[in-house]
């Protein structure tokens, strides 16, 4: 199966990757010898944590899904939710406080008109 797997993302390439990046698992390897063996496999302990982190934001729209009877209720949710926060979160760290308070003058102005208040 992983095999069949590597194969369909590697095998249409027209470069093949210098070097894959995986954890320990020991099927990794054997599919690797079989599809690419002139590639490096790379199980160090600390390279595979790119690919592990920026699945993060994923895992938490994922645990906070579960409490919703289903993906309808939930998208309908995120929909709105997505709309709010992306007015409101502003990103402090790469504004200076004078900035950051017109940024959040404007949200509130938007977020007035937005909710007829």
């Amino acid at each position: 199966m992983l095999t069949r797997m590597l194969c369909f993302v590697f095998c249409n390439t027209l470069v093949p990757p210098r070097e894959i990046v995986t954890d320990k698992l020991r099927s990794y390897g054997v599919a690797h010898r079989e599809i690419i063996p002139d590639t490096v496999h790379n199980t160090s302990q600390h390279v595979n944590n790119r690919a592990e982190l920026s699945h993060q934001p994923t895992r938490v729209r994922e645990r906070g899904m579960r409490k919703f009877k289903s993906m309808e209720q939930a998208q309908r949710f995120l929909d709105v939710h997505a709309a709010a926060y992306n007015l409101f979160n502003l990103g402090r760290h790469l504004v200076s406080a004078n900035t950051y308070k017109l940024f959040r003058l404007r949200a509130f102005v938007s977020w007035e008109k937005a909710t007829a208040i």
